[in-house]
């Protein structure tokens, strides 16, 4: 299994017309807003999770992709998970998660958006307000707060 996390800076102009295109790749690719991810180790923290939950049979989606978003979320409400995370339409921050995908996914990335990974660099006051996180984030951070709630979705 290869992941592969990347940041994007880009305009999203139909957001249907990419979903569409996305989904027509051979493999799982899944944009998330980036601003909402605390660094790449959460992004991956979320993707293993997902994929794990899938081979154990313990997915809440049937969609890997989806799946990847309530692991990175910490949440099994998938609305949740897509209001905290979703992609939208204009100027956004992109973190893209390719799971086995080929260089012409990343090569249609590279076509459609801007190449930045220091986006993936996390605004702590910014997720600390997004996810209401507490008091445990001045004992483990807000990264570890966050990949913490995903590992828990195991054992809820």
């Amino acid at each position: 299994m290869n992941i592969d996390i990347r940041g994007y800076r880009g305009t999203i102009e139909d957001l249907d017309e990419l979903l569409n295109e996305i989904r027509g790749f051979p493999c799982t690719l899944q944009l998330v807003d980036a601003r909402a991810v605390a660094g790449s180790d959460h992004a991956l923290h979320g993707a293993l999770h997902a994929l794990r939950a899938f081979e154990r049979g313990q997915n809440i989606s049937s969609d890997p992709g989806i799946e990847i978003c309530l692991r990175i979320a910490g949440t099994r409400q998938i609305s949740r998970a897509l209001e905290l995370l979703g992609v939208r339409k204009g100027e956004m921050e992109i973190c893209a998660i390719l799971v086995d995908c080929e260089t012409d996914v990343q090569e249609f990335l590279d076509s459609r958006f801007q190449r930045d990974d220091r986006i993936l660099e996390p605004d702590e006051d910014y997720l600390r307000s997004l996810y209401g996180l507490g008091e445990e984030v001045k004992t483990v951070g807000v990264e570890n707060a966050l990949m913490e709630r995903t590992t828990m979705l195991q054992v809820l």
